[in-house]
């Protein structure tokens, strides 16, 4: 990962609401969820949330799918793992299994080997 793609998404979470939409959708996993959902979960106007959401999409953190009348948002996993890699590339120099307990992403990796490549709006 290069530094401007991490400095990018960094940007995009220092909202509270991105981050709470980022958070929800990792929550929901594969499935994700459709944008009048996500409003209601966190109680938010819709324009209000379109606003978020395309800022989460422009980083590439979620992808987003037409169905129908609705437009499904879902977490992109990999690009998190990815950036957790980048900032902990360099730990223990070069060594990071000495620096910390990696079972936490555990979870992670099995949904990141299996999904397919994430579809940006």
């Amino acid at each position: 990962m290069e530094q401007q793609k991490a400095v990018t998404i960094f940007e995009s979470l220092s909202s509270g609401v991105r981050l709470d939409v980022y958070r929800l959708l990792v929550k929901q996993g594969p499935e994700g969820m459709v944008a009048g959902d996500i409003a209601a979960k966190l109680e938010l106007p819709p324009t209000n949330l379109s606003f978020h959401l395309k800022a989460l999409t422009h980083a590439q953190l979620v992808s987003v799918e037409q169905e129908g009348r609705y437009q499904r948002y879902r977490a992109n996993i990999p690009l998190m793992v990815e950036l957790i890699g980048y900032l902990t590339a360099e730990c223990c120099a070069g060594q990071p299994e000495q620096c910390m307990d990696t079972s936490a992403l555990a979870g992670c990796i099995g949904y990141v080997e299996s999904s397919s490549p994430v579809k940006s709006a």
